[in-house]
């Protein structure tokens, strides 16, 4: 219970408790006035509720998960008749996987490999750089290489999940010409993660937008959420089963990160915090974490979507 933390949230008239996991997970969240208790994730039940207990004393209820604080009526007889379930759909065959040669394996592409090709291709000489480095001169490249080495910070921190049974993938690019920065795939399920390097900068992070050192918000938290999306329905075209995919942005360099309390569609960490997502399982076997890892690796199942 002592990973557990109660932030106040007040917005439109409510005025609630949220408890979450030190990653910004909210677990569980209760009205003040009401005090009735909306548990969104069941094994930290009874951690949630005493802690709940402590700020809004006896007399606590835990209402249905999504129900606001609604109260069943007593003893009111159910007489609707019985809803008959739908015939199950029979799921469609997934897509054939192309053949794949090494020139579309993206099991060989290193962090930021999509960028340092772009800064190959079109960047400036090794001269030039060092030529405006020498004049201090700002260059429109500057935050493609910072980008840079956030995305190989990172891509060292989750290079050490391979002992969990974790695959990792980098720099896929898209058919819209964006790129994924990383793709997490093991027993805890895919993670679609997006990297954001703000050296000694500080960072609020809420449920769509996020704003550093206090400037105008940027969508980092909807476009994880629609990259999410994105890879979802690529993966679930070549395979038999549901991919869980979730969205995570890892933020390199900050000095503080503050996420909103109702923040929790979207997993937010700091570089070296990118370890709490090792010990996740339950949502992927063996066989399937090698499935979507063969389906992912295919650069052309990317460019097709």
């Amino acid at each position: 219970m002592s990973d557990l933390t109660v932030k106040p949230w007040k917005r439109h008239g409510k005025d609630r408790l949220y408890v979450n996991l030190p990653d910004g997970t909210t677990v569980a969240w209760a009205d003040r006035v009401t005090k009735a208790v909306t548990i969104k994730a069941e094994d930290y039940r009874d951690a949630a509720l005493s802690l709940l207990r402590k700020h809004l004393g006896e007399g606590v209820t835990v209402t249905p998960s999504g129900r606001s604080g609604a109260r069943m009526p007593p003893s009111v007889p159910d007489v609707r008749p019985p809803v008959r379930p739908a015939p199950a759909r029979r799921p469609s065959r997934p897509a054939s996987l192309p053949p794949l040669s090494p020139s579309e394996d993206l099991a060989g592409n290193r962090p930021g490999a999509r960028l340092l090709g772009m800064i190959a291709e079109r960047g400036p000489s090794a001269g030039e750089r060092l030529w405006a480095k020498v004049l201090r001169q700002p260059s429109e490249w500057d935050s493609w290489y910072t980008g840079l080495e956030g995305e190989r910070r990172v891509g060292r921190e989750l290079a050490r999940l391979s002992a969990f049974g974790w695959r990792v993938l980098h720099g896929i690019e898209k058919s819209n010409g964006g790129d994924i920065d990383h793709l997490l795939i093991g027993p805890g399920g895919v993670f679609s993660i997006n990297t954001k390097n703000h050296q000694g900068a500080s960072v609020w992070i809420g449920d769509t937008m996020a704003r550093v050192n206090g400037g105008k918000p940027e969508p980092y938290a909807a476009a994880s959420k629609a990259e999410a999306d994105y890879v979802r329905g690529v993966l679930g075209r070549y395979c038999d089963f549901p991919v869980p995919v979730e969205p995570a942005l890892v933020f390199v360099g900050v000095t503080s990160l503050q996420r909103a309390a109702t923040q929790f569609t979207v997993r937010v960490y700091q570089e070296r915090e990118v370890a709490a997502l090792g010990p996740l399982s339950g949502k992927l076997a063996p066989e399937q974490v090698e499935r979507v890892y063969a389906v992912a690796r295919h650069r052309r199942v990317w460019l097709k979507a």
